[in-house]
């Protein structure tokens, strides 16, 4: 039986070897134990009965209506067992918690993400993103990452993108 639960940090070191096995094959960026532990409140983790780590996900705040889906990994010997959907099921609860309005993931399993509600979008409207990760990526000048979002609250509910602040009914800039 496989259990998904908040990190502890008795994970971080089978997280941070789960990212990097994938990130050795170009799927992700790769993170060292103390990026894990910096963020460790981000991370849900799948395990079995004894405790081994079969998977991780992070769900990063972007913005004030804004989160990103972030190291989605599954352990090769629990694929095809839906624990990617758990873990992004438990995210997606998670950001609904926090009143998030829209997730986002850059990712290469289109069809995975679209059977949980993503759709495609145009990555340049997370200039957080590019921030943070992207102008770190070795393949920042030739991404070939599917920019995908999910909307958790209606259109006319979720806060507008930071270019779509100015003179918006509400918000509030001081």
């Amino acid at each position: 039986m496989i259990t998904i639960r908040r990190a502890l940090l008795s994970d971080a070191l089978a997280i941070a070897e789960l990212i990097n096995h994938y990130a050795s094959r170009g799927l992700m960026l790769p993170k060292n134990p103390v990026q894990i532990y910096e963020n460790l409140r981000e991370f849900v983790v799948a395990v079995d009965e004894e405790g081994a780590l079969m998977g991780c996900g992070g769900l990063r705040l972007m913005d004030f209506d804004l989160a990103e889906v972030r190291s989605l990994a599954v352990s090769e010997r629990a694929r095809g067992q839906g624990i990617g959907q758990r873990l992004v099921n438990a995210l997606i609860d998670e950001a609904h918690h926090l009143g998030i309005g829209r997730v986002f993931a850059l990712t290469y399993e289109e069809r995975f993400f679209r059977k949980l509600g993503f759709d495609l979008c145009d990555r340049h409207i997370f200039p957080q993103k590019v921030w943070a990760d992207c102008r770190l990526c070795p393949k920042r000048h030739h991404c070939d990452e599917i920019a995908m979002i999910r909307y958790l609250k209606e259109e006319e509910e979720v806060l507008p993108f930071p270019w779509q602040r100015v003179n918006h009914p509400n918000v509030v800039m001081s």
